[in-house]
């Protein structure tokens, strides 16, 4: 969805909210940024026709609760509105462990240097009664963390401005310069990517943030291009990155009774004497790595050597964040 149409509908759903009356379709457009128009031409006034239906339709899937009626038996046109009882959401009761998720994916918007949007949306919760620690957890951070390249990229995608940066491929030994009108970053199986238009290519294109070398330096004015409309990024993803084949095999020994996610994932459990030994399908020693660190002491990987070395890494980054953090905590 474009910035201008998002703009549109959240304008359009504060002014349902805020009359106790029915609303037409002229009133809104007269009222609502975004639906001005000439209603004496036929064809502006069907064009805004169009995009009104298609935006109560769009409303109506997210779920807000458009009402149709009229303000007296006298009114031949419809109107709309929608009622804040319907509309305000239920009593919040998040349980330990969601508290715990949601201080995760807080400190996850706070690396990628969205901390104002973080902060405000804490505080709503805990004006709702909710007790959120920030700091529990702290062993699953390394799976939440983002690159370096996530804030700039997904402040050029929000300005539709042209970026450049230098990106290393992995068959490749040095990077090469890219020029994008980036669409926007996802995340796909644990890793960040940004989809986009590769100007010297001119084609859409992914791109994986971690091997994304250097600063990521906007070029152009704001406002630049617009992406495809209804543009998939998932699926552009999915469709470059191709089918995952989980050729190697890490063995991890677990404590009796814990980390029931690694045992979901096993294709084989053993019971031993030190503990339960897993053996875990893989394609990536990182990806995995990022899956086992966070359950802390509860899992040791004995093999292979990349996978163990990848989760020694994620920890002692771990521990250099917490250090340069508040060195305090680790006296």
């Amino acid at each position: 969805m474009s910035r201008i149409r998002t703009e549109r509908l959240v304008n359009l759903v504060i002014c349902l909210l805020a009359t106790r009356r029915f609303l037409t379709a002229a009133q809104i457009a007269a009222t609502v940024p975004g639906y001005e128009h000439d209603p004496d031409d036929p064809k502006d006034h069907e064009a805004f026709q169009r995009k009104f239906e298609r935006d109560k339709a769009e409303l109506r899937d997210l779920g807000v609760p458009l009402e149709t009626g009229t303000a007296s038996v006298f009114d031949a046109e419809p109107g709309y509105r929608i009622a804040p009882r319907a509309y305000a959401l239920p009593e919040i009761s998040l349980a330990p462990d969601e508290a715990a998720a949601v201080g995760i994916a807080a400190r996850l918007w706070q690396h990628a240097g969205l901390a104002a949007a973080a902060s405000s949306g804490l505080a709503k919760l805990r004006a709702s009664g909710i007790d959120l620690d920030t700091q529990a957890t702290l062993g699953v951070e390394p799976v939440v963390t983002v690159d370096p390249a996530f804030a700039p990229l997904t402040a050029a995608a929000r300005d539709r401005r042209a970026v450049t940066f230098e990106y290393r491929r992995p068959e490749g030994d040095a990077p090469d310069r890219r020029r994008l009108q980036p669409w926007g970053v996802v995340c796909w199986r644990g890793r960040w990517y940004v989809v986009g238009h590769d100007l010297a290519r001119e084609a859409a294109r992914c791109f994986r943030l971690s091997r994304i070398v250097g600063p990521v330096k906007a070029t152009g004015p704001a406002g630049a291009y617009e992406p495809p409309p209804g543009v998939d990024l998932i699926s552009h993803v999915a469709t470059w990155s191709g089918p995952v084949e989980r050729t190697g095999r890490a063995t991890v020994l677990v404590r009796p009774g814990r980390a029931a996610g690694l045992r979901r994932w096993a294709a084989e459990c053993v019971p031993t004497p030190e503990g339960d030994r897993l053996v875990l399908p893989y394609s990536d020693a990182e990806g995995v790595a990022a899956g086992i660190v966070g359950y802390g002491a509860d899992a040791r990987v004995l093999e292979p050597p990349e996978v163990r070395d990848a989760v020694i890494q994620l920890l002692k980054e771990a521990v250099a964040r917490h250090e340069a953090a508040d060195p305090a905590v680790m006296t």
